[in-house]
């Protein structure tokens, strides 16, 4: 047993003071409010769920603040990208992770749905554990404190009617089918949920989707949607319909579906999507970075389609502004001011649901104990109301992060991984 002790907690009620959490083997065990510290863990300021980040690509890390002087589009940077792909092997993998996901949980990320396709050795060809890679990113959480769920991606083909080429080749396996068989091999450790990916329309062939989805087992499944205007057009040239009116023709849209970024819908698909019951999952940090475009996140909330984060290509690793970009995004685009309310903010910020943990994401009895302290006396906190909160702070002001029971940061520090250093280290050495 272990109880910690909020000064202030945002419940599902609203902000409570003098919060006492007692929790036993990692979940919480009652909430009482009003109560004495009495010798109980102490958490200063508001204390937060733990965040959920719904996508993530590790290894991008490493391109931030290096790919801007270029400009140029999405397609230039993913050059760019597959240039640092080349780069990478399990070792490499696990120690960038490592860092990258300890950076997470200084943010407040408890847990994160990393879309996993950078499977195998240079040219394509297999490691001597074909899962080399992705029980990399596994062990690599486990180390940072939190939870992850790999999204493995199938990845056959580098466009429409195209084959993989270059760095691609160390994303496919040839076929669904050995796909299939590697996944079904990866070891899913006690904080991990193994769930799957199509990377998009565009990498793999919809007969092979049409199989893909007949195979999910009911895990999480997630998959690009309609990133940028050009895979649109591609995608109606080739099929006559958009991405998600293709992946509704061959069945893979449903509630176990994840549709990432959904930048640029268009004609029924907000209603394919709601009908389906499907999260979106909006990167707004990235989507900007890329120059991809504004997604129409208000017009999906008031559909109906319930909204996730993700920091993506981890160019910012900041889930408050992750959800303040949906808000000001909309105002600019609006030019009308609190289009989301607090609570919907922090409801997508919280979305361990579309990650396949239904048991997180609210400070509640039953629930796993994940707790993020937000410090409400910083630079930027100061004189902010609690249920302003989402407008003001930054990842800077997390202070101390409960993952599972157990406290992952304390005092603005990981409490087993120097996180600036190994950054530093890790990605200067793929740039040697």
């Amino acid at each position: 047993m272990l109880t910690y002790w909020a000064e202030r907690a945002q419940l599902a009620t609203g902000v409570a003071e003098a919060v006492a959490i007692e929790t036993a083997e990692g979940r919480i065990t009652s909430v009482t409010a009003g109560v004495e510290a009495a010798g109980a863990e102490v958490l200063r300021g508001l204390v937060l769920p733990g965040l959920a980040n719904a996508h993530s690509h590790a290894f991008h890390r490493a391109l931030r603040g290096r790919t801007h002087g270029e400009g140029g589009t999405f397609w230039e940077w993913r050059e760019r990208m597959y240039a640092l792909a080349e780069r990478l092997d399990p070792d490499s993998y696990f120690r960038l992770a490592r860092a990258v996901y300890a950076e997470m949980a200084l943010a407040g990320i408890a847990c994160v749905g990393e879309f996993h396709y950078l499977h195998h050795a240079p040219g394509g060809r297999p490691y001597t554990d074909p899962n080399a890679m992705g029980q990399a990113l596994i062990a690599a959480a486990a180390d940072a404190g939190v939870r992850i769920t790999l999204l493995d991606a199938l990845y056959l083909a580098g466009g429409f009617g195209e084959p993989l080429a270059g760095a691609q080749r160390r994303f496919g396996d040839g076929g669904l089918e050995a796909w299939m068989n590697r996944v079904d091999k990866l070891d899913a450790a006690p904080h991990a949920v193994v769930g799957t990916a199509v990377h998009s329309v565009r990498a793999v062939p919809d007969a092979a989707i049409e199989a893909f989805a007949c195979s999910t087992e009911g895990r999480p499944v997630h998959v690009h949607v309609s990133e940028q205007r050009a895979e649109n057009e591609a995608c109606r040239a080739e099929h006559g319909c958009s991405p998600t009116q293709l992946l509704e023709r061959r069945g893979l849209l449903g509630p176990d579906l994840t549709a990432v970024h959904a930048t640029h819908p268009t004609g029924g698909d907000l209603e394919l999507l709601r009908r389906s019951g499907a999260t979106v999952c909006l990167c707004p940090t990235t989507e900007r970075d890329l120059a991809d475009g504004i997604g129409p996140a208000l017009a999906m909330a008031e559909a109906g389609i319930p909204l996730s984060l993700g920091t993506d290509s981890n160019a910012v690793i900041d889930m408050f502004e992750e959800a303040r970009a949906i808000e000001m995004h909309e105002r600019l685009t609006t030019e009308r001011r609190g289009r989301f309310t607090s609570a919907e903010l922090l409801a997508a910020m919280t979305r361990h649901g579309s990650l396949g943990w239904d048991d997180a994401g609210r400070i509640a009895p039953g629930l796993r104990c994940d707790l993020v302290a937000v410090a409400l006396d910083s630079p930027r906190t100061a004189g902010v109301a609690p249920d302003g909160l989402l407008y003001a702070a930054t990842a800077a002001d997390v202070t101390d992060v409960v993952v599972d029971g157990r406290r992952v940061v304390s005092g603005g520090r990981h409490t087993a991984i120097d996180t600036a250093t190994e950054l530093a280290e890790t990605i200067g050495e793929l740039w040697r």
